[in-house]
């Protein structure tokens, strides 16, 4: 069974149509999707406002929050899934879950470029080239 990564961010449009598309693949061959929340590193400055593990439990809260109308899309489909939440950088924590878990697809949604996509690169873009040459992993997005 093939590997399915899908990134889930805040903006609903994006996940719905990146829930799609993976909807799409499972009706054309088994796949076990992975739902993954990537929640930003905060600078010390922030942290040192909140407790010993508030903060990342607030972050992880968050995530789950992000997770949330994509597994209930999932779960309507009748597809299983597992969700996870992650702290870090979003490229960098998406290719090395994707590593991790020999995903065989990344599926991310459409995002609208400004500014920094223009200089950075979307963060499709961006996966794929942390993911270049190192395995066969497809990255669906723009």
């Amino acid at each position: 069974m093939r590997n399915l990564l899908l990134p889930i961010d805040s903006n609903a449009a994006r996940a719905r149509a990146a829930v799609a598309e993976a909807l799409g693949i499972c009706a054309q061959e088994p796949v076990h999707i992975h739902l993954l929340s990537v929640q930003p590193l905060v600078s010390s400055h922030v942290s040192m406002f909140f407790g010993e593990g508030e903060l990342q439990q607030t972050q992880l809260e968050a995530g789950a929050e992000d997770l949330a109308p994509a597994r209930a899309l999932l779960d309507t489909a009748g597809v299983s899934y597992t969700a996870t939440v992650k702290i870090g950088r979003s490229a960098e924590t998406i290719a090395r879950v994707a590593r991790e878990l020999r995903c065989d697809r990344i599926v991310m949604g459409r995002e609208d470029q400004g500014l920094a996509g223009k200089i950075f690169g979307s963060l499709a873009q961006q996966v794929r080239h942390l993911l270049s040459g190192a395995n066969d992993c497809q990255v669906i997005g723009s």
